[in-house]
């Protein structure tokens, strides 16, 4: 999971990176309007926004109305010092998804921020598709080639986050972040494992490999169309 801090303050920036970054999050900053509508058009795209309204040379709440009108949907996170009811309204109502004043609880805010990725997330349909592999959302369970997949609930979570996050790289520390939703002790294996569980299951024989080991980055899942005009 990406997070776009949208800040000019350099104090508070180098706060909400440590802490995000320890809990298994990768950040990319931006200081500006212009940094900021640089970045959500940019190739890495982010899964959420925190957003501050005081930036130099011009105003949050413009950068979310932009945001909106673009076509951008990703869940948005006011952090600001403003505290006034008319101003949670105005941004409520550009767009945010959630508000949160200075000086805030960085434990608070990480429970705002997964909160609101958790219903960003929810299934707009009951299957998810890549390549020729599907996953049904309500049985939990995958077809690949029409072949029917049995998958543990843990294996379940895991190939979700992969096939909503197709062709991007997945550090351990993102997906402990996300399918466990905490983090185990320096050395644990537990994604390595659960990866291997995952991979039998999808990668069999005559068919191409959909998941990939990054060596020193993590994991990417690739459907087979992608990943032989990859390696073409």
């Amino acid at each position: 999971m990406q997070i776009l801090i949208v800040e000019d303050d350099r104090g508070i920036t180098s706060f909400l990176e440590k802490g995000l970054r320890a809990e298994g999050y990768a950040t990319e900053v931006a200081s500006t309007p212009p940094e900021a509508r640089a970045a959500l058009d940019g190739a890495e795209r982010a899964d959420l926004v925190l957003l501050d309204l005081g930036l130099p040379g011009g105003d949050g709440v413009d950068v979310l109305r932009w945001m909106r009108s673009h076509g951008h949907t990703l869940p948005v996170i006011i952090l600001t010092a403003r505290s006034e009811v008319a101003h949670k309204v105005e941004g409520l109502n550009a767009g945010a998804n959630d508000y949160v004043t200075k000086p805030f609880s960085f434990d608070e805010l990480l429970a705002r921020v997964r909160a609101v990725l958790r219903t960003a997330e929810q299934p707009s349909s009951s299957e998810i598709v890549v390549g020729d592999l599907r996953l049904d959302l309500l049985t939990k369970v995958a077809w690949r080639a029409g072949q029917r997949i049995e998958l543990a609930p843990r294996e379940w979570a895991l190939l979700e986050l992969f096939m909503r996050h197709p062709h991007q790289v997945l550090s351990r520390a993102q997906i402990l972040s996300s399918v466990w939703d905490y983090s185990f002790e320096t050395g644990s294996n537990v994604v390595d494992v659960y990866v291997g569980y995952l991979r039998r299951k999808l990668n069999t024989p005559g068919l191409e490999p959909l998941l990939v080991t990054v060596r020193g980055a993590g994991y990417r899942f690739v459907d087979d169309a992608r990943g032989r005009a990859a390696s073409g």
